[in-house]
């Protein structure tokens, strides 16, 4: 079953049994609380998930509540008991096998932004590119 970890390896996780779902979120709240386009989050029934550490919890919305490293703050966990009773999400690409995870939806497509449909036509190098 996936296991994963933040940046430094204070809080490991390890999950059991099959997915509810795993989706790309679109949404802003999980952009800006991520830094990033768009979030990956595999949720899982709470008893599926043991969580090794300390984490740090931040109420991101009235009822949304994001847990992360409180070292290194990697954004680990996502938990609203009104929209989402019983689930835990983890974000995705802290798996330690993130590669072998695919999303299969992605979710809050209205916040979505305007060029993301276009990643895949943008010039792509294996490393980063010299100056």
């Amino acid at each position: 079953m996936p296991t994963g970890q933040c940046h430094c390896g204070a809080v490991t996780y390890e999950t059991t049994g099959e997915p509810v779902y795993h989706a790309l979120c679109h949404c802003d709240d999980c952009r800006r609380a991520a830094g990033a386009p768009m979030v990956g989050w595999m949720a899982l029934l709470d008893g599926q998930v043991t969580i090794t550490g300390e984490t740090v919890t931040y109420a991101s919305s009235e009822h949304g509540r994001r847990q992360f490293c409180g070292r290194c703050g990697t954004g680990l966990f996502y938990t609203n008991a009104q929209v989402l009773p019983g689930i835990i999400d983890i974000q995705s690409a802290t798996l330690d096998d993130a590669g072998s995870h695919a999303p299969a939806i992605h979710v809050q497509v209205a916040d979505k932004l305007g060029w993301v449909d276009g990643i895949a036509d943008l010039p792509a190098f294996e490393r980063y590119p010299a100056q």
